[in-house]
């Protein structure tokens, strides 16, 4: 009787973990993936809000290989309030095939998340990454700005993909000192 109920708080417990790393019903990840192109520095343009980015500008997001065949991900941002540099050091590592850029990713010992590039541009100068479940999407580039037009475009296509578009944040993409006042586009994190 007990091993039974071990059994089936294991396996409950396998079925939890693997949902934080499922894919988005009808979001469908990037065939054809290159990570090594993917490895560099990537700019946080606009996201869905969570507690783990709020309040940070000139986010950032640098991705390195590891030798275990694995990514290492050392995200950053500026926490004006405190004065001081935020970063989250994790890894990541292919859900299935390594060309198709779906990953679970941890900053938290053995607990994953999702990381679902799906749509990339041709020569991987921007990104639409989502998590998990449509709560989470990342909106990234290699520039901290993109085009108001390109912005747009990318807005559209995560709005069709059944995101909350609306809801996106757009955080500064250079360091803002508590209390100083931004210059800024119409379109946040659009180039002017």
């Amino acid at each position: 009787m007990i091993s039974a109920l071990k059994r089936g708080a294991l396996l409950l417990l396998l079925v939890l973990l693997a949902g934080c790393t499922g894919v988005p019903e009808g979001i469908k990840p990037v065939r054809g993936f290159d990570a090594q192109r993917y490895l560099g520095t990537w700019h946080e343009i606009a996201r869905l809000d969570h507690r783990f980015e709020r309040g940070l500008s000139a986010i950032s997001a640098t991705y390195t290989a590891r030798e275990d065949g694995g990514i290492q991900v050392l995200n950053r941002g500026y926490d004006a309030a405190r004065g001081e540099w935020r970063e989250a050091l994790g890894h990541a590592y292919f859900i299935g095939a390594r060309d198709v850029a779906s990953l679970k990713v941890s900053f938290f010992g053995p607990f994953y998340g999702g990381y679902h590039v799906f749509a990339l541009d041709p020569d991987y100068q921007w990104a639409l990454v989502s998590g998990p479940s449509r709560k989470y999407l990342w909106i990234l580039a290699r520039q901290p700005r993109l085009p108001a037009d390109l912005l747009r475009q990318l807005v559209e296509t995560a709005r069709q993909a059944g995101f909350d578009t609306d809801a996106l944040i757009y955080p500064e993409p250079r360091i803002r000192e508590a209390g100083s006042p931004f210059q800024s586009s119409s379109i946040k994190g659009a180039e002017s």
